[in-house]
C-alpha cells in the first residue's frame, strides 16, 4: 500500500484518552510512514496539549493544532485543510482503532470505486458496571434502531458510519463540514455526500472501540444534543434524513400527551399506564437478552429510557427553535467532543 492517510482528531479535555487513541493509530498494521495525525484541540484546560506535544516530539508524524473556534466542525475542517493525505480518517479522542482499521478502510476504498467513505463497527467499551449497562443499551437495536455501525449486523451500504475514512477528493467535490452545526456535522456531511452520488460502506471486518460516557447525566446531554442538532440538519436539507430519528420524538410526544391527559382527566390514568407498560415490556425483552444480573437489567432498561427521552426532547426543542421560531444555530449546546 502506498496511500497516505491523514487522521484528524478533534478533541477537548481528553487527557484520559488521547494517548491510547494515538497509540492505536500507530500500532496498526498500516505502514506508519504513510500516516500523519492532526490533533485539533479546542483550547483544552487540562493536560491534553502537553501530552500531545510531548507525543509529537517522539513521533513527528503527529501535529498539534489549536482550534480557536472550539466546536467540532471547525476542528475537522482545520485538520482537513492542513492534511497531506489521499485519505482522510475522522477519529474521536474517545476511540481506539483495531490494528487493521486503517488498512481495511483503505483497501475497500481502492476496491469499490463508487464508495467514497468506509467505516467499521463501533464497539462500546465500559470501565465499570454503569458504563457497561450504558454500552449494552447503545449497542442494541432497541436503543439505537437500525444504526448498523453500532449494532454491527452486516456489511453493506449504509447512511452513515461513526469514524469514516474518506477519499480526500470528496471534500473538494462537495465541500467541508458545516460549521454551523455543533453536533451531527458528520451525519449532515454524509447525507450531502449521498445526494451527490457517493456511497458509504460499513465493514464488519474491522472495528473501533469507543469509551462511552460515564454517567446517565452525560449520556442524557450527549443524546439531547444529537436530537437537537438533527433538526438543524433537516431544515438545511428540507427533508428528514432518516426515519429512525423520528421515533424518540414520537415517543416523548406520547408521554407528554399521556401526562396532560392525566392532569386534565385524572380518571383516565390507565392510558398513560398502558403506554408505559408497552414501552417497558418491549424494552425489557431486549434488556433481558444482554443483562447478566438483576441490577444490570434495570440499568440497561433505564439507559434505554434515557437514550429515547433525551434524543426525543432534544429533537422537539430543535423543532421549536429551528422550525417554529426560525432561530439560527448557536454554540450553546455543544460541550461534548466526539
Amino acid at each position: 500500500m502506498n496511500t497516505k492517510v491523514s487522521v484528524v482528531i478533534p478533541c477537548k479535555n481528553e487527557q484520559d484518552y488521547i494517548l491510547a487513541c494515538l497509540d492505536s493509530v500507530f500500532n496498526s498494521d498500516y505502514p506508519s510512514e504513510l500516516i500523519e495525525v492532526l490533533v485539533c484541540d479546542g483550547k483544552s484546560d487540562d493536560s491534553t496539549p502537553e501530552l500531545v506535544k510531548n507525543y509529537s516530539q517522539q513521533n513527528p508524524r503527529v501535529r498539534y493544532l489549536v482550534n480557536d473556534n472550539i466546536i467540532t466542525p471547525f476542528a475537522l475542517n482545520l485538520g482537513i485543510v492542513n492534511s497531506s493525505g489521499d485519505v482522510i480518517l475522522i477519529l474521536g479522542a474517545h476511540t481506539e482503532l483495531a490494528p487493521n482499521y486503517i488498512s481495511c478502510c483503505v483497501d475497500l476504498l481502492d476496491k469499490i470505486p463508487k464508495v467514497w467513505c468506509v467505516g467499521g463497527v463501533l464497539k462500546n467499551v465500559s470501565n465499570d458496571e454503569l458504563t457497561t449497562s450504558i454500552s449494552l443499551a447503545m449497542s442494541s437495536p432497541f436503543g439505537v434502531g437500525n444504526a448498523h455501525f453500532r449494532t454491527g449486523e452486516k456489511d453493506g451500504f449504509v447512511d452513515t458510519v461513526a469514524f469514516g475514512a474518506y477519499h480526500k477528493k470528496v471534500f473538494y467535490k462537495i465541500g467541508l463540514f458545516d460549521e454551523e452545526l455543533a453536533r451531527n456535522q458528520d451525519d449532515e456531511f454524509n447525507f450531502r455526500m449521498l445526494r451527490n452520488g457517493g456511497r458509504i460502506w460499513l465493514t464488519t471486518a474491522t472495528s473501533a472501540k469507543y469509551f462511552v460516557r460515564s454517567s446517565f447525566s452525560k449520556l442524557f446531554q450527549q443524546y439531547f444534543q444529537y436530537g437537537y442538532w438533527k433538526v438543524c440538519v433537516n431544515k438545511k436539507h428540507r427533508r428528514i434524513t432518516t426515519i429512525r430519528q423520528m421515533v424518540p420524538a414520537i415517543f416523548v410526544l406520547g408521554l407528554f400527551a399521556g401526562i396532560i391527559t392525566v392532569i386534565l382527566f385524572p380518571h383516565r390514568w390507565e392510558y398513560l399506564a398502558l403506554y408505559l407498560f408497552i414501552y417497558f415490556a418491549s424494552a425489557s425483552l431486549y434488556a433481558l437478552k444482554v443483562a447478566q444480573s438483576v441490577s444490570r437489567f434495570f440499568a440497561v432498561l433505564f439507559s434505554f429510557f434515557i437514550l429515547h427521552v433525551s434524543y426525543g426532547m432534544g429533537y422537539l426543542e430543535g423543532i421549536v427553535n429551528f422550525i417554529l421560531l426560525n432561530r439560527k444555530p448557536s454554540k450553546g449546546k455543544s460541550e461534548l467532543t466526539r
